[in-house]
């Protein structure tokens, strides 16, 4: 229980007397002898004792119609329809009508009243002392002095649409009803001058709890504003009680004899008496001296303080409408009261310091937060002007997000407040708006503080909890010596380069940092081992090299690994084993023992492991002198130059670098390059060998043996025998004509004539061999020209007897018609027209003669060509292209000469189409 006296009193209403515009400033009148009030839908209603109902406008216009014969004694406007309820009397006696007004439609220039009924419980007439209607227009409540109360349920505007019955029946006159909507259910409160009670309307039955055994006066009842948790407020002598439905809530104590209660946005309004309160026969009295003064009180239940409070004469009524309070007093006057905007209030609350309530005020006034960051400023600002360092950094704190951290950081910089300050930086972080300069100012002050605990809790806090730069961190700590915390603080959020960086370079903890590695994922293990890789390979060779071949091999972190999703990944991972080579630099031992595993695990590896092995064995071989192992290294050389992978190139000259000879002549041998395995030995002298290479590759290249005879041409040496071998394998083989033999052993002055006298002689016979030959086939052919030329003279000048009896074709015997050729081949006719081309040659011999034809032809185009091929050749300024141009056309291709036609009668195929057509007419004329 509250005692008011502990409020504080402010003035958060400014009070005037409402002018009537029409009356050059007067004051406004009220209509006479008012007896019911209430507001709503942009107006004030007011009934008379003349059962007139009046409407004031914004604008102070007032308009009334005749609502009863008599008077008007309660109204109830509601807020979300523009119905109008009223209760009065159209006749003397105890006879209360109510009537239902709809304010949009018209009858006659007045509202359209859509229904009237006796407000009486039964056949027993009683007055009317309270009434209420649900917003929905479904329930209305009226209560009566009798203690009984009637309930309509359904379309309260029409008759047939709805239904009365009695929910209340008591001793105690009705003093208060107020309907409560939470979801789905709807409860109605009813208070006496004894008791309050709630009744659930959304059950059949009804059921009715009992809140309390002692109630009200008239007119001092309310509902707080509609919403689920929606309180009536009860207020009595002593205490103003609030309720829910099922229990009484929290009470206050407000003394004086209360005249009216109401409830406006927060605020509760109670009229008071000064007197003390009237007895209970008195309930429903409003009469009071006209020298007494009601005192009008506006309390913030909320934030606990009173906003107005003011006496007036003699209230009827207290409305609220358009954002404004209206007092109505018997003498007609309407005063208002306007509420302070909320700035001028918190102001004035600032003027006193009393940032809480202020505080308060703007949360219940829904401040935006800009506002409430100014007020938390400003509080804090006078706590710390009073030393209050805790309480300040508290509301700073609380501006966070609007208020530039750099005002608060300065005013906390003195070491002597740095656990403030601490505190602050704290909070920043927590709400994620903190930079690098905040993080880094934060764990400043705790090594400062030398506060490893505090230190610990704020880089270990949960990971959906982190509010910092983690990068800024790790920094800070390393650069004030706590390795331990920045490594944590590395590993925890994955910052590999960073937990890498301090475990190699501070803590020089090599095993940990490569164990750190093969938990990475691929992309970043195969990157870091490419940066730290030299480093790693100095310290612990060994397990750097093991990581690597993993890493080249088929890579899966370890199972401790900082990505838990790469562990499910079947994707097969293999680094590229030519780009860490650089890494063995100053490990040979590893370098070869990770290249031969690589080799036997993967055949198929780039070319750089191959060259980088290969000069390995090409380095030991040289250094070793022990011949078996020797031997051995050799071997295991010439396998990686067998490999296809070996670069020919690189390895040639790796070979030559170390005087390799196996490996040179393999490559050249490999390479086709005959010439120079020739070259070779005659540079080491092996002239056993040079012989041996001309005999192994002389089919290949013949110039070989051109060039061994000019290089033993050249050695002052006795080299007789290889001299006469080579000169042999010339000579067999017809490579040199004997006039460059003589020139080339000319240079020589030890070989004398007997070296060369027996290749001389072999040449002289088969040259003479040849002349006679040569000689031979000249006199045939010039016999078979002379023979030629006679046949084709007798074939010109004499007739030619044929004697065939048989056909050339059917091998029959001849019958007339019959044709004869030259060539002395006989055809039927018949025969040489079903078989035979063309009727003017034989057909026995056009295939031959068509050879020989086409030879001509072809001679006859060449020597064209060649005439052509001599005039484009001087015309030319380029005569390589014409050249080519012409190899490519195969004018210099040689042509197979006919010497001997078949049957020794070719010669004349020439002339045998000329004949041909002749003799086929004479023998066709002669049959």
């Amino acid at each position: 229980m509250a005692a008011f006296l502990q409020w504080r009193r402010f003035v958060f209403f400014d009070k005037e007397t409402v002018k009537d515009p029409s009356e050059n400033g007067k004051n406004f009148q009220l209509p006479m002898g008012i007896s019911a009030c209430d507001s709503g839908r942009g107006h004030i209603v007011l009934g008379d004792m003349d059962g007139q109902i009046w409407f004031l406008t914004r604008s102070l216009q007032l308009s009334s119609f005749q609502a009863y014969k008599l008077r008007v004694t309660h109204l109830y406007q509601l807020k979300q329809h523009n119905i109008l309820v009223s209760v009065g009397q159209d006749e003397p006696g105890i006879n209360p009508l109510v009537k239902v007004w709809n304010l949009d439609k018209r009858d006659s220039g007045s509202p359209l009243c859509t229904r009237i009924f006796p407000a009486i419980p039964g056949n027993k007439p009683t007055e009317v002392s309270c009434l209420s209607v649900h917003e929905n227009l479904n329930f209305m409540a009226i209560g009566f002095t009798d203690g009984s109360v009637v309930l309509t349920k359904g379309d309260i505007t029409r008759d047939r649409h709805s239904k009365t019955l009695s929910l209340h029946e008591g001793n105690c006159p009705i003093t208060g009803l107020a309907f409560r909507q939470a979801g789905k259910i709807t409860h109605l409160f009813v208070a006496t001058l004894e008791k309050v009670q709630c009744y659930t309307l959304s059950v059949k039955e009804y059921p009715r709890v009992e809140l309390d055994t002692h109630g009200c006066a008239l007119r001092c009842s309310a509902l707080t504003d509609p919403s689920q948790d929606s309180q009536f407020i009860v207020a009595g002598d002593d205490c103003v009680y609030l309720y829910q439905p099922d229990e009484r809530g929290p009470c206050f104590a407000f003394d004086g004899h209360k005249l009216l209660t109401h409830w406006h946005r927060g605020y509760l309004l109670l009229l008071t008496h000064s007197n003390k309160s009237p007895s209970k026969s008195d309930y429903g009295s409003r009469q009071t001296s006209p020298t007494e003064k009601h005192i009008l009180t506006i309390y913030d239940l909320d934030n606990k303080f009173i906003a107005y409070s003011a006496v007036f004469d003699d209230v009827i009524d207290v409305l609220a409408e358009w954002g404004s309070f209206y007092v109505l007093t018997s003498d007609r006057t309407v005063y208002m009261l306007q509420e302070k905007d909320t700035q001028t209030k918190l102001e004035m609350l600032f003027k006193k310091n009393l940032f809480v309530m202020a505080i308060n005020l703007a949360k219940s006034q829904h401040l935006d937060n800009d506002g409430l960051s100014e007020i938390f400023r400003q509080y804090g600002d006078h706590l710390y002007v009073k030393g209050d360092h805790d309480g300040a950094i508290q509301q700073y704190i609380r501006t966070i997000g609007k208020l530039e951290p750099s005002y608060v950081i300065r005013k906390f910089l003195d070491a002597q407040r740095i656990h403030n300050l601490t505190a602050y930086l704290q909070a920043l972080h927590r709400q994620s708006l903190a930079n690098a300069d905040h993080t880094t100012l934060l764990l400043n002050c705790y090594t400062k503080l030398k506060d490893s605990s505090k230190l610990e809790e704020f880089i270990k806090s949960n990971e959906s909890e982190v509010h910092f730069d983690v990068e800024i961190a790790i920094k800070v700590l390393r650069q004030a010596g706590y390795h331990s915390h920045a490594v944590f603080l590395a590993e925890r959020h994955m910052h590999h380069e960073w937990y890498l960086k301090i475990q190699l370079e501070d803590l020089k903890n090599y095993q940990e940092a490569l164990r750190y590695i093969g938990r990475l994922p691929f992309d970043q293990a195969e990157s870091n081992m490419k940066r730290y890789g030299k480093t790693l390979m100095h310290h612990v060779p060994e397990s750097s090299t093991i990581l690597l071949k993993r890493l080249c091999t088929d890579y899966h972190p370890s199972k401790d690994s900082t990505d838990r999703d790469s562990l499910d990944r079947p994707v097969e991972n293999k680094a590229n084993p030519e780009e860490f080579i650089p890494v063995f630099a100053n490990n040979p031992r590893e370098l070869r023992l990770f290249l031969e595993h690589m080799i036997e695990v993967d055949p198929f590896s780039p070319e750089g492991v191959y060259d980088t092995l290969l000069e390995l064995r090409l380095q030991d071989w040289a250094h070793e002198q022990d011949p078996g192992k020797k031997k051995v290294l050799q071997e295991a050389a010439l396998s990686l130059l067998r490999s296809d992978n070996t670069v020919f190139d690189k390895a040639l000259v790796l070979c030559q670098m170390h005087n390799f000879k196996e490996g040179v002549l393999y490559l050249y041998e490999k390479g086709k390059l005959y010439q120079q395995i020739m070259h070779y030995h005659m540079q080491n002298e092996e002239y056993g060998k040079v012989v041996e290479a001309c005999k192994r590759y002389g089919d290949s290249e013949v110039c070989l043996w051109e060039q061994a005879l000019g290089y033993f041409a050249r050695k002052e040496e006795n080299c007789k025998s290889y001299i006469s071998e080579v000169l042999k394998h010339i000579d067999d083989n017809n490579l040199m004509p004997p006039l460059l033999v003589v020139q080339t052993l000319a240079h020589n002055s030890t070989a004398s004539l007997s070296v060369i006298k027996d290749y001389l002689i072999n040449k002289l016979e088969r040259e003479t061999q040849q002349i006679e030959e040569d000689e031979r086939k000249i006199r045939q052919y010039r016999e078979e020209t002379a023979h030629l030329r006679s046949e084709i003279q007798e074939l010109k000048t004499c007739a030619k007897i044929f004697q065939k009896t048989k056909c050339s074709m059917c091998n029959s015997p001849l019958e007339l018609p019959s044709v004869h050729f030259l060539c002395g081949h006989s055809f039927h006719q018949h025969c040489l027209e079903s078989f035979a081309e063309s009727e003017a040659e034989c057909p026995t011999c056009t295939p031959e003669n068509r050879k020989v034809m086409d030879m001509l032809r072809a001679q006859d185009q060449k020597r064209d060509l060649h005439d052509h091929f001599h005039r484009q050749l001087r015309c030319s300024n380029d005569g390589f292209s014409v050249i080519a141009d012409y190899f490519g056309r195969g004018v210099f291709n040689k042509l197979t000469l006919i010497t001997d036609p078949p049957g020794g009668k070719g010669g004349a195929g020439n002339l045998e189409a000329e004949f041909n057509r002749d003799l086929l007419i004479n023998t066709k004329r002669n049959v």
